[in-house]
């Protein structure tokens, strides 16, 4: 069986840039990484992950600990684990998945942290003993990874407003977390500059919610009307609500969403919305981790992505 000597050896290298290739190869050059690979391929090399695990007094474990229910947005989750897997698949990390009542069985090296609202923090994530970073914004330190809620909500407001689009209407989420205050800013500092009155609502994050909600705008008035939805989920619910009265999307009624990882395209007429590119920051979630855990918990700060409007037919008809 071949040892880290003989990949030294092959690859004309030292030993302890063979380790660092193996632990760290983020840190080395493309060319050293590749010649350190090839020697290791020829060599039939695999590294003992778990005698290095032992060794460092690691597990080679993260948790996901999800403090809402998924129920209700599983393909934004599925999206999220995907990214996260990806990256820790790179450094031989395992990915566990854990709820607030599970969270606690077993060990981990550290814990990425998503739903979570005011409350958790005392009762949960401040008692955390092992590196966090959390997926969405917050204002008690932690490091984080979230998209910019408010310049999302202003590139969909300005986009209706371009439209002509006088009456706009904004679906928020009724939560009181930072997430939907940037949302609910970006609305309104837009509404503002273009002289506009602002019409807001909030709900449950449920179709269901938004549809019932829409239905009564639409039966005391039928003027036409912009809806700049917190979700894709709500989005949702004001097009069916159009459509039972026999509108027209977008001539009469236009829609915007925010998420776009499923709803979107499902919807007829198909959702124009806020992406958030959530592969690639649950990916950065990730990283930002692994960088903790070697810095013994540093504070990082946080990483801000930007979201892309996708414009569809709920707002712009297709020839």
């Amino acid at each position: 069986m071949a040892t880290l000597s003989d990949v030294a050896r092959k690859a004309v290298v030292s030993k302890m840039t063979v380790s660092r290739v193996i632990n760290h190869p983020d840190k080395v050059s493309d060319e050293l990484r590749n010649l350190v690979y090839a020697a290791m391929e020829e060599l039939n090399y695999v590294p003992n992950f778990a005698a290095r695990a032992l060794v460092q007094n690691k597990t080679q474990v993260i948790k996901l600990l999800i403090l809402e229910e998924m129920d209700t947005t599983e393909p934004y989750y599925m999206n999220l684990l995907s990214g996260i897997a990806i990256e820790l698949d790179k450094h031989h990390y395992a990915l566990q998945l854990v709820t607030r009542n599970s969270h606690t069985v077993g060990s981990c090296d550290g814990l990425i942290v998503t739903g979570m609202r005011g409350e958790d923090y005392e009762a949960i994530i401040d008692k955390l003993e092992r590196p966090v970073v959390l997926f969405g914004q917050n204002t008690r330190g932690y490091d984080f990874v979230d998209v910019d809620n408010e310049n999302g909500i202003r590139m969909a407001t300005r986009h209706v407003i371009d439209l002509g689009f006088e009456k706009i209407l904004f679906f928020g989420i009724d939560l009181n977390e930072p997430f939907m205050y940037t949302r609910v800013k970006g609305y309104k500092k837009t509404m503002c500059l273009h002289y506009l009155p602002e019409h807001l609502f909030f709900m449950k994050n449920s179709s269901h919610a938004a549809q019932e909600i829409m239905g009564r705008q639409l039966a005391d008035n039928r003027e036409r009307v912009a809806v700049v939805c917190a979700s894709d989920r709500l989005a949702l619910g004001v097009v069916r609500a159009a459509q039972s009265y026999g509108l027209r999307i977008p001539e009469d009624v236009a829609v915007t969403g925010f998420d776009g990882v499923f709803l979107d395209r499902i919807c007829s007429p198909k959702l124009t919305t806020l992406r958030q590119p959530v592969i690639e920051m649950g990916q950065e979630c990730a990283r930002m981790l692994l960088k903790k855990i070697d810095l013994d918990g540093g504070r990082l700060g946080s990483h801000i992505f930007q979201p892309e409007l996708i414009i569809r037919a709920s707002t712009k008809r297709t020839n």
